[in-house]
């Protein structure tokens, strides 16, 4: 096996990345504070043997010892959180956001976003095996996890390091980030990357994550920060010039989405992402990766519901399908 890849990024402070097998993402940033009273661990990767295997290595190296750790988990997708119940020890504080503690525990939740994703005009067959190939349903985390819930302004101390939580609301609706005031060092999560655009879904009608995404990004522009930790890929170093990145994105997205509904007429959500550009290997939307094309539907869904409460556009249903109109 490979000598797992790990770097001090500041005094007693590492980012490790844990291997993302057969993903896009390709790994996940895990941050470590190395302290001689306790350690903390930030995000873990998925619930999977390749996971667990680099981490572990990773601990041997930075001769970090679990009993001695806690865990901090920005928000509720496997990624981020799936390992965590492999690694933490009867002795390990595991904090966490409420609002994505209720996503997870949620008994139905999969028989929810199987019937919203139906709804929305992602054939039956297609469904299941996203479903099944859904990163969350395979490698999530294993049992319940006896969480400590934190909220906007609550503060952590590590080492030399006083954290602040910050709630940016958007990729999740729980979603937590590590501010350091003192070092103007911000860890974003899944909040803001540097080399891909964090992907926003909505499948419940009363949801609006893209206006709450984009609220977040200007809350978080108005901060000082220098070094940006996000939960994948490279480091940042222009925080604002980031987001305002993102920002545009977004907006050429709503204008792109408006465009296909003008052009189309009546549309569902799986037609409309059929129409939009995507940044994936793949030669037409027939063959799309499946989970690629499950999270390409929920971005489209979530632009759609942005544009409905703008009033740029309205929707009916027919025949048990969501429909969407100028």
């Amino acid at each position: 096996m490979n000598k797992p890849f790990f770097e001090e990024v500041l005094p007693q402070l590492f980012r490790a990345e844990i291997p993302l097998p057969r993903n896009p993402l390709k790994a996940t940033n895990s941050y470590l504070i190395k302290s001689r009273e306790r350690n903390l661990i930030i995000d873990t990767g998925m619930n999977r043997e390749e996971c667990m295997t680099a981490f572990s290595a990773v601990l041997r190296e930075l001769q970090i010892d679990l009993a001695q750790t806690d865990f901090f988990i920005t928000h509720l997708h496997a990624d981020h959180l799936g390992l965590v119940s492999e690694l933490a020890k009867p002795s390990s504080r595991i904090f966490f956001n409420r609002l994505d503690a209720a996503v997870v525990t949620y008994g139905d939740l999969w028989k929810l976003l199987y019937n919203a994703a139906k709804k929305h005009g992602f054939h039956e067959e297609e469904l299941k095996e996203a479903l099944f190939k859904h990163p969350g349903y395979r490698y999530s985390h294993s049992g319940p996890i006896n969480f400590e819930y934190l909220h906007e302004g609550d503060r952590l101390t590590y080492g030399p390091y006083t954290f602040t939580c910050v709630h940016t609301p958007g990729h999740t609706p729980g979603h937590l980030c590590l501010y350091e005031q003192s070092q103007k060092l911000f860890l974003s999560g899944d909040h803001i990357l540097g080399d891909i655009t964090p992907n926003i879904s909505a499948w419940e009608d009363s949801e609006n994550p893209l206006q709450q995404y984009l609220q977040s990004l200007d809350k978080v522009s108005r901060m000082e920060i220098e070094l940006l930790l996000p939960g994948h890929r490279r480091v940042v170093s222009d925080c604002r010039g980031r987001i305002e990145e993102l920002k545009k994105h977004h907006h050429e997205r709503l204008e792109e989405v408006s465009s296909i509904i003008r052009a189309k007429g009546p549309s569902n959500a799986y037609e409309i992402a059929s129409h939009m550009e995507w940044d994936i290997e793949a030669s037409d939307w027939e063959h799309f990766p499946i989970t690629q094309k499950w999270f390409a539907i929920g971005e489209a869904i979530a632009h759609l519901h942005y544009l409905e409460e703008v009033g740029k556009i309205r929707r009916k249903e027919q025949n048990g399908t969501v429909l969407f109109y100028p």
